[in-house]
């Protein structure tokens, strides 16, 4: 703020919001969790937001990143198991698997990952389970996550997250008899 803008508000502090997508995709988020987003995004302009429209967009089965063709953003699947954090693999040590290129940290995770891809890929293709027990394919963020029963689960929003780990047998068997229906809508 300029000195001048700043004796016209007698000098008061004014916290500076920029209205973005940071501000926008909470609220596409909700809205898609109650299954309103074609709606929403297209009464409000939402559709020329390029993070809104990828999310409500999805058609994958399994979540990537349609800038880098990266599955899970580039983060390494096994490393939640092993380092129990989310890590990001390197470019020199990929793998394509279920028509997504993954990557890893390691050669060891590579190979993990190579032989078991059901044990250490994100369930559900990486869907949040929570969206997905509402009836919505929501991609999940590597960043929101959970292991339990010794298998991956990304979630869209760290509330997800908890309401998930406060129950997961219930959680998953919402998931789980939806996921099948939704599957079919997705792409190969």
């Amino acid at each position: 703020m300029t000195a001048q803008r700043q004796e016209r508000n007698g000098g008061r502090d004014r916290i500076g919001v920029r209205p973005g997508i940071a501000l926008i995709a909470p609220w596409a988020r909700l809205l898609a969790s109650l299954g309103w987003v074609s709606l929403a995004a297209a009464g409000l302009g939402l559709l020329a937001c390029p993070e809104v429209a990828a999310e409500a967009s999805t058609t994958e089965r399994v979540v990537v990143n349609h800038s880098s063709g990266l599955a899970i953003e580039g983060f390494d699947p096994v490393a939640y198991f092993t380092d129990g954090r989310p890590m990001l693999g390197l470019p020199d040590l990929e793998a394509s698997q279920a028509g997504a290129v993954w990557r890893f940290r390691n050669a060891s995770n590579r190979d993990a990952f190579v032989a078991h891809p059901d044990i250490y890929g994100p369930q559900f293709g990486g869907y949040d389970p929570i969206d997905l027990a509402r009836g919505v394919a929501f991609a999940g963020n590597p960043r929101f996550w959970l292991v339990s029963g010794e298998r991956l689960y990304l979630f869209g929003r760290e509330q997800n997250r908890d309401a998930f780990a406060a129950d997961p047998v219930a959680a998953l068997r919402e998931a789980r008899q939806r996921w099948p229906e939704l599957e079919q809508t997705l792409a190969q």
